[in-house]
């Protein structure tokens, strides 16, 4: 029986994981301010999810045989891994040590507006003139979450990490767009969060220093154990979500489901404001705004490939091509 998408239900699943990414967010900065650094959590996180990530294709078929991989596959799983799961969310737990969960965001879900630049510049493809609408309404946006016009009260290093984390989470989704052509969702992402456990504790062990998780065994302020969010953190803040939303890519297609998790800035203020008291001032979420309207104009700025080609029809039994936007969702 051939697949029939059900956009319904992929609306369903992004909507799902941008709101357990949000969450997240708040679990992340909690386990921060407990003492342990963003490399150790970022390691922690990879560790985990690779463990769980290679567990779920044991259970599932073809079992651990789907992890097999080739010389000509290893340097995009190294450059995957590296880039989307372990720089994004090292940047991006500095930049929530240091900002608002809800700004952080902000700053990090630029990433769109690069790969539409990307696209663009990079691979020569024709866009609408909405681009360059969507560009400077991204910059004006940036300009009133920083508030120029004051004394910059944003933490320097931490606008400079939200926005870091952009630029590599647009070359996550680049090349992610190439590995997803050529492997299930379950072992490329295994694969990546592998890589980035290994660089994780490379790193490590280059800097003389070994992972520090000993705060792990405490509590927060509000007494909740820190093993209970660090629990959250693995599964329902990594594992889950990032299956979500690579089913969701089989319903949607990359640039709806793009779009779709620009509400997870949105939904991460909110629970930052309702647990951590984080309010962000009017000039601020009016430049959340501004920022989100610039990136969905940007996103959608490029014209579709299909519309370039014309259609060959496909000979009987002939394999069809994995579309090449579709990538994996990041956080």
């Amino acid at each position: 029986m051939p697949f029939r998408p059900r956009p319904a239900l992929g609306i369903a699943m992004v909507t799902l994981a941008s709101l357990l990414f949000a969450v997240n967010g708040t679990v992340s900065k909690l386990i921060l301010r407990a003492g342990v650094s963003a490399p150790d959590l970022t390691t922690l996180r990879a560790l985990g999810a690779c463990a769980g990530l290679l567990a779920l294709g044991a259970a599932l078929r073809p079992g651990l045989r789907r992890f097999r991989i080739t010389a000509r596959q290893l340097p995009l799983l190294i450059a995957y891994g590296i880039t989307g799961f372990l720089a994004v969310p090292m940047l991006y737990f500095v930049a929530i040590a240091r900002m608002p969960v809800g700004v952080a965001l902000l700053f990090e879900y630029t990433a769109p507006l690069f790969v539409a630049l990307w696209a663009r510049f990079g691979q020569r493809h024709p866009v609408r003139p909405r681009l360059w609408a969507g560009l400077a309404l991204c910059l004006l946006g940036l300009a009133c979450v920083a508030e120029i016009w004051g004394d910059l009260s944003l933490d320097g290093v931490g606008v400079l990490a939200g926005l870091s984390a952009a630029v590599l989470l647009a070359a996550y989704f680049i090349l992610g767009a190439k590995g997803v052509a050529s492997r299930d969702t379950v072992s490329l992402t295994g694969w990546a969060f592998g890589v980035s456990a290994v660089a994780g504790l490379l790193l490590r062990a280059l800097t003389g220093s070994a992972p520090d998780w000993s705060a792990l065994a405490g509590h927060t302020g509000g007494g909740t154990p820190l093993w209970l969010l660090c629990a959250y953190l693995l599964i329902l803040g990594t594992i889950v979500p990032y299956l979500l939303i690579a089913g969701a890519l089989r319903h949607l297609p990359a640039t709806s489901v793009g779009i779709l998790g620009m509400i997870e800035p949105v939904l991460a203020a909110a629970v930052a404001w309702l647990t951590l008291g984080e309010v962000l001032n009017p000039a601020q979420l009016a430049g959340g705004a501004l920022l989100l309207i610039g990136v969905a104009l940007a996103e959608t700025a490029r014209v579709p490939v299909a519309a370039l080609i014309e259609p060959v029809p496909l000979r009987q039994n002939e394999p069809r091509a994995v579309a090449p936007d579709r990538v994996l969702g990041a956080r």
